[in-house]
Order: C-alpha cells, then structure tokens, then sequence
C-alpha cells in the first residue's frame, strides 16, 4: 500500500500521530527533501529504504512506487504541509491509477495553520471576515484567471497566500490594486513552526519593505485581513446564553 502522508508545516511534532505511525511501519519513504524536516525520518524502521525526491523526476518516484508495491511493501510518499493544498500530489496519483495500485491520503497542517497558530490568531472572526482563501501568486505555474489576487482582494476577506514571497513589491501593488486598504493589517510568517521561524506583522502598504528589511524571498506565508488586528469583531453566537444548541438550552437573563 502506498500512502501519501502530510508530514506538517516543519515542526517535528506537527505530524499526526496516525502519519507517524505509517512512517514507524515504512518499508520504503520518499520524502520531499527540500521542504520536510528530516528529523521525521528518525521514525523510520532500520530497514526501512530512503529516498529523496528532491533529487528524483516524477518518473522516478513512481517506479520507486510500482517497483515497492510488486514487492508488497508499505510506501510513505512524505509531502510537505497538507498534501492537498500545492502539494502535487494528483498527478501522483492519477499514474497509480492508471495502473490500478491502491493508496490512501493521510492529512496534514499547512503552513497557513502553522501560522496562524504562531500568532494566535482566529481567521474567521464574526463582523470581520468569515471567509479564508488560499492562494498564490503566479511564476512557473500558472493562475487561471479568474484566481487573480486582485479578484480575491476585492472580497477583503482573510488571505494566506503561498509561494510568493520572492515577488513581494507585485504582491503589495495587487493586493492594493484589488481593494484591501493601504493600511490593511498583514503579516508574514517565515518557516512557520520551525526552530527558524521569524514572523512580522506590519500592513499591506509596507509588505514589500517589511519582507526586503528582513531578507525575506522564500519559504514564507503572508497572511491579510483586518483579523490580524484581532478586533473590531463580534461575539460568537455559540456560547450566547440565548442560544440554544442539541447540548444546552437557551437562558433568559433572569436565569444568568
């Protein structure tokens, strides 16, 4: 079997405990070693067989795949962050398909998590903003066009954007270009949960000159929207005394 296993935004311990216990029992990891800590190939089995796919093609990663699975033995094909969000996983698995070799996913916390934690920081607060999207800037890999930066910052809702902190002066003058205000609070999140980690907030006008002030050009996230500021929100409904759920019943104020 093969499994595709989110090793997590780059603390050791971010993985979930079901993805450490698939790296326990590996007969075979290819691990993304350009991104993935390596200290997560401490729980592989002595016997276990490593492999880098920083330095593989997508044709030499599946023949790791097929070549492992003829011989019946469990895979780990470790991907950086959530597998599921820029994670090249598909066309993985459409190959495995095409060759009727069976394989699950086994999830994990992406970069916009990892920082958000850093900052304690809620991205959908009521009367703020109830909306996260996802995104990137384009370079070798397109955008189509309707994902535009400026098409999402007209919603002015909270933003995690990937992949695109070398082109920080063209992701400040879209993201004004498309409505968030000069003084729209921002952040940026360098290796978020790693030892390494460095995180500045500052404002979308001054994201070009935060990221240049601190030599940042990769690896990092930058977050958008006025939840950064953590105010200006209202209460949750959830846990009003007037709101009943299947749990508690609603409490007049006599009750309180």
């Amino acid at each position: 079997m093969i499994y595709f296993v989110g090793a997590g935004c780059g603390a050791v311990d971010l993985i979930t405990v079901r993805g450490m216990n698939l790296l326990k029992k590996a007969d075979i990891i290819i691990y993304a070693g350009s991104l993935v800590n390596t200290q997560l190939l401490d729980y592989a089995k002595e016997t276990c067989e490593i492999y880098n796919s920083a330095t593989m093609t997508l044709d030499e990663v599946l023949q790791v795949m097929v070549d492992g699975n003829q011989k019946e033995k469990d895979i780990v094909r470790l991907h950086t962050g959530e597998p599921s969000i820029f994670g090249a996983v598909q066309e993985q698995m459409h190959l495995l398909d095409e060759r009727k070799i069976p394989y699950e996913s086994c999830p994990g916390v992406s970069a916009a998590f990892g920082a958000a934690a850093s900052l304690n920081l809620e991205y959908t607060l009521p009367d703020v903003s109830q909306s996260l999207i996802i995104t990137r800037m384009e370079g070798r890999t397109s955008v189509p066009p309707k994902e535009s930066i400026e098409s999402f910052a007209a919603h002015e809702a909270s933003m995690a954007i990937y992949l695109s902190a070398g082109m920080m002066e063209e992701l400040q003058k879209r993201l004004l270009d498309g409505g968030y205000r000069k003084d729209t609070p921002a952040a940026i999140v360098y290796k978020a949960s790693w030892p390494q980690e460095e995180k500045y907030i500052c404002r979308v006008e001054t994201l070009a000159e935060t990221a240049e002030l601190h030599g940042i050009k990769n690896l990092a996230v930058v977050l958008v929207g006025d939840v950064i500021s953590k105010s200006g929100y209202a209460l949750s409904k959830l846990y009003s005394p007037d709101f009943e759920t299947g749990f508690r019943k609603a409490r007049s104020d006599r009750e309180n």
